[in-house]
């Protein structure tokens, strides 16, 4: 019995779809080579980081209590910080989530009468509390600080002009998002993240400029802090967790910026001397070295479901012939129920509860109602293969992750069978 023989006995998929999924992957080998190409460059560098760090078993074992000489965590902070170019990084399993590692960077660089621009539009749903767009208890807004945005073209392209005028004397720090978040404009290059950064540099060369990093990491050669970003910041349940991590999120930059992070996560005269890493230090070391392969089999199933969606007539971004800066992946279906069934077809795929249907429900930090697929061995893992959506038009479908290319090949296969099977 062979591979579609297989598929067909155990998830009765149409014979129709096996030709189009081959004819999808047969046209995938030029992008899948790109893909390999970067990983292979950037495996090397996770490992000269570790060879440079002298990794051995000893920086496995955990601490508790304060966790002073750690040294397992401090050898991971340097890991990061050669990787990305940088001067310093902060990995701590007590980060617990993306939005919390961006939220100590703006309460750690900012003070009252400061400003914040976001050049990239309005920020992630999740950070709107947070910077007190939406009321949220301890909000920066609260604090005093003040907030101003500048929006995309309509095309989705930075709006370079408009930067460099906002710019001013009282701007103290400048926010990037990388990724799309729930819109439908592309996520920005490094490439395009430098040139922005160079714009704002030379308006006010004291601003300090933030890049919030999630799901971009290994995507590209280099990160946003080769091109000039004075702080990164994202999750470990994401792209650098490999799909080990359990828990956790970095902040990386410059020495001084990476300091009053790390006085703001745990208290001032404290920093990064304290916070016991117990027994998540080789999770967190083998994920970052498993990540750039993890994320290269992601960007592989992104490519496929783009390609196989395409063929069916569907609105994909980026198409799957498209330079990637993320591994986000959106299909436009215009449509509620078919929304749904995609949804449901993801969670079907995957190895953990795939006999959960999902539905939408007004999730915490969101705005609309939200369908979210995620049956993964770690909770809320997004570099596992996942999907979701709000549930208002033009009904798009965000599907992030895969740490195995064939499951990510079965899921997109599923979903299109079960959506044609709909009509």
């Amino acid at each position: 019995m062979d591979f579609e023989e297989l598929l067909k006995e155990t998830y009765h998929i149409d014979d129709n779809i096996f030709d189009i999924a081959r004819q999808a992957e047969d046209g995938l080998a030029k992008q899948f080579d790109f893909i390999n190409n970067n990983k292979q460059y950037n495996q090397i560098k996770v490992l000269r980081a570790m060879q440079n760090a002298g990794l051995s078993d000893r920086h496995f074992n955990g601490t508790t209590g304060y966790g002073y000489d750690d040294i397992g965590r401090d050898a991971l902070d340097r890991i990061y910080a050669e990787v990305f170019g940088c001067e310093d990084a902060l990995v701590r399993s007590q980060i617990i989530s993306g939005t919390q590692a961006l939220a100590i960077c703006l309460f750690g660089i900012l003070r009252p009468g400061d400003e914040l621009i976001s050049v990239t539009g309005k920020p992630y749903d999740t950070l709107e509390e947070v910077i007190g767009i939406r009321h949220g208890e301890g909000s920066l807004k609260e604090f005093g600080i003040i907030y101003s945005q500048v929006d995309l073209k309509e095309d989705g392209s930075p709006d370079y002009d408009a930067i460099y005028d906002a710019v001013n004397n009282k701007t103290k720090l400048v926010e990037i998002q990388r990724s799309r978040g729930y819109s439908e404009r592309t996520s920005l290059s490094v490439e395009t993240i430098g040139k922005i950064i160079s714009i704002i540099k030379s308006k006010n060369p004291n601003t300090l400029v933030m890049v919030d990093n999630c799901y971009g990491e290994f995507v590209e050669k280099i990160e946003p802090t080769q091109v000039g970003a004075d702080l990164i910041a994202g999750s470990l349940i994401k792209n650098p967790g490999g799909g080990l991590a359990q828990s956790g999120g970095y902040i990386a930059g410059t020495a001084k910026c990476v300091e009053l992070c790390a006085q703001r996560l745990t208290c001032p005269g404290l920093g990064k001397h304290v916070g016991a890493s117990l027994q998540t230090n080789r999770n967190m070391i083998q994920g970052f070295y498993m990540a750039p392969h993890i994320v290269a089999e992601s960007l592989k199933g992104a490519v496929f479901m783009a390609s196989l969606f395409e063929k069916l007539g569907y609105e994909t971004s980026p198409k799957s012939n498209d330079k990637r800066s993320d591994i986000v992946q959106t299909i436009k279906f215009n449509n509620e129920d078919n929304l749904k069934e995609f949804c449901r077809a993801i969670q079907a795929a995957a190895p953990v509860d795939s006999f959960v249907i999902p539905e939408a429900w007004d999730m915490p930090g969101y705005d609309n109602p939200v369908i979210m697929a995620a049956g993964a061995f770690v909770q809320g893992a997004s570099i596992e293969l996942s999907a979701d959506g709000p549930m208002i038009p033009p009904y798009i479908a965000f599907m992030q992750g895969g740490l195995v290319y064939e499951n990510v090949k079965v899921a997109a296969m599923m979903a299109a069978d079960r959506i044609l099977k709909k009509g």
